[in-house]
């Protein structure tokens, strides 16, 4: 932990079956707030996708707890640090999905979609082209305002204006896509998860990048990137080594 960055940040997510989430709330909630922690929790019947921040033994000790839960038990937590806590409160959350496309056929908790490591796509990068030869294709499946913090060398943008519009702008753009390697990618993984199983319902030869941009940064850091990546709290974006971004 960094002297001057003392404040733990987590971000995780997992499509898994949730068919408690009313009373799951309630017990989430309490234990947030035993253990100091700020941030949102977003439950549904797909899974849970969260963002917390607090005092790192106490995060880590709640997210320990989390994964007590046999269905939560392989939730990974991307980490960044921050000098002050960058939520002002504890909300847990039910929606319809943790992450909205308003598909409901698409369901990675069921039928995930290949991924591909950071140090893999690294190599690929590096070196021009997959392992097959083949060009390789990184399409972001971010906002609009997202992708203008920072983003992947190269990369497509259909300047999404919300993530719902994704499967519509993919109908357009398959053929543009079609005898080549696409790499989806997002923030931390959670949109790319439907946006490449929705690729592959397209024909198109779709992968996932693991982890996303903050698990690039943490394998990978710059390398391949241009700029910051946005976050959803008061640090507005974090750069590469994962500390919040100069503003």
């Amino acid at each position: 932990m960094p002297a001057e960055l003392p404040i733990l940040n987590v971000s995780a997510y997992l499509f898994t079956a949730v068919s408690d989430a009313l009373q799951l709330r309630e017990v989430l909630r309490e234990r947030a707030d035993a253990a100091g922690l700020k941030g949102t929790i977003i439950l549904a019947e797909e899974g849970i996708n969260l963002f917390l921040a607090g005092e790192p033994a106490a995060l880590r000790g709640y997210l320990d707890h989390l994964r007590a839960d046999p269905r939560f038990a392989s939730l990974r937590a991307t980490e960044s640090w921050s000098p002050t806590q960058p939520f002002r409160k504890m909300l847990v959350k039910l929606k319809r999905e943790i992450i909205r496309m308003d598909r409901p056929a698409v369901r990675p908790g069921q039928e995930r979609a290949p991924a591909v490591s950071p140090e893999t796509l690294r190599r690929w990068l590096d070196q021009g082209h997959d392992d097959a030869g083949r060009e390789v294709v990184l399409l972001d499946t971010r906002n609009a305002f997202e992708v203008d913090e920072g983003a992947f060398v190269g990369a497509v943008d259909w300047r999404l204006q919300r993530f719902t519009q994704f499967p519509a702008a993919v109908a357009a753009h398959r053929e543009e896509l079609r005898d080549k390697t696409v790499v989806s990618y997002c923030t931390g993984g959670i949109r790319c998860e439907k946006a490449a199983i929705v690729l592959r319902e397209e024909g198109v030869d779709a992968w996932q990048l693991d982890g996303g941009i903050l698990g690039w940064f943490a394998a990978e850091g710059a390398a391949h990137y241009r700029g910051d990546c946005f976050v959803f709290d008061e640090r507005w974006a974090i750069d590469s080594a994962l500390a919040p971004a100069a503003g």
